[in-house]
């Protein structure tokens, strides 16, 4: 039973794809900083396909040949242009239009950003520029222009913020922020917790295939070994509902709704709703999912007890 709880809680493996120039190691570097486990080559069971400002024809065909399921990190998105509300939500436009043409989920991320965490030579420069405002309007601009601030400091603030962290960061400190806060101000700014939003999503199908893979296992060794408490635990309460709450993030990572109410009512109306759901034209991983809430939301109904 140990090999089969091990293989349900391992880490999922993801994989980072892009072409050259798009950032491909700032976003693995940033996935790794946030505890994900990222590999290379076949042992992956889920792609990240990092781009940049625009859907290249390469990046379709990456997404078309991806053994596992893609997720499509737009990188650099402060670089998306001001108009239509600033950068983040430019990138956010593009990335719907990427999703459109792809088929597969997008989000933009500043990746440079999301593990940033400037030191105090950095942070010092920063403030100089709190009082000393540069020119920020291009690269150009910021380092060929005349200031206090050497030009070799600036070109690390650029190398580790670029200019829209700089301006950022600038403004945080002038409102009172520090080089404690400064961390996490800029990895809020950068996006990467959507992008962890996203891959939790794109995940849970292959979470949910996971369990009920473990769970079969487990009823198979329950019948050869006659084991009564292995019976016990694939019946007990905790275990139908794990398995719903599984299948409920797989339904709602497709952009279903399920009813979180918690009332009798509630459980009875969420047990039809779903096994009629399950009985319509769905694909085999919905109508396994649809078996599980309806099947959840029974025990819930029998042992009176909230929806997980």
């Amino acid at each position: 039973m140990e090999h089969v709880i091990a293989r349900l809680t391992a880490p999922l493996p993801v994989e980072v794809l892009g072409r050259a120039g798009v950032g491909r190691r700032t976003v693995t570097a940033a996935l790794r900083d946030a505890g994900l486990t990222v590999v290379d080559g076949s042992g992956a069971e889920l792609a990240v396909l990092v781009i940049a400002e625009a859907l290249k024809p390469e990046d379709m065909a990456a997404v078309a040949a991806a053994r596992a399921p893609v997720l499509i990190v737009l990188n650099k998105a402060d670089l998306s242009g001001a108009a239509g509300g600033g950068p983040m939500a430019r990138a956010q436009v593009l990335a719907a239009d990427c999703r459109a043409r792809t088929g597969v989920p997008a989000v933009p991320l500043i990746g440079l950003l999301a593990g940033a965490a400037p030191d105090a030579e950095l942070v010092a420069a920063l403030d100089v520029l709190v009082h000393h405002p540069a020119d920020l309007r291009s690269t150009d601009a910021f380092l060929d222009s005349g200031h206090r601030l050497g030009r070799a400091m600036r070109e690390r603030l650029l190398a580790r913020l670029d200019r829209f962290g700089i301006a950022h960061a600038v403004l945080a400190l002038g409102r009172g922020a520090d080089r404690e806060t400064l961390p996490g101000m800029l990895r809020r700014l950068s996006g990467i917790d959507g992008v962890l939003a996203a891959i939790d999503q794109v995940a849970a199908p292959l979470r949910y295939r996971r369990m009920r893979s473990a769970l079969a296992e487990l009823e198979a060794l329950a019948v050869r070994s006659g084991d009564e408490r292995l019976s016990d635990f694939l019946a007990a309460d905790d275990t139908v509902l794990a398995v719903m709450a599984a299948a409920v993030d797989v339904v709602s990572a497709a952009g279903l709704t399920v009813d979180p109410a918690d009332d009798r009512a509630a459980h009875l109306r969420r047990a039809v709703q779903w096994r009629r759901y399950g009985r319509g034209p769905v694909g085999a991983v919905h109508r396994e999912c649809a078996a599980d809430i309806c099947r959840g939301s029974m025990r819930l109904l029998e042992i009176g007890r909230g929806a997980p």
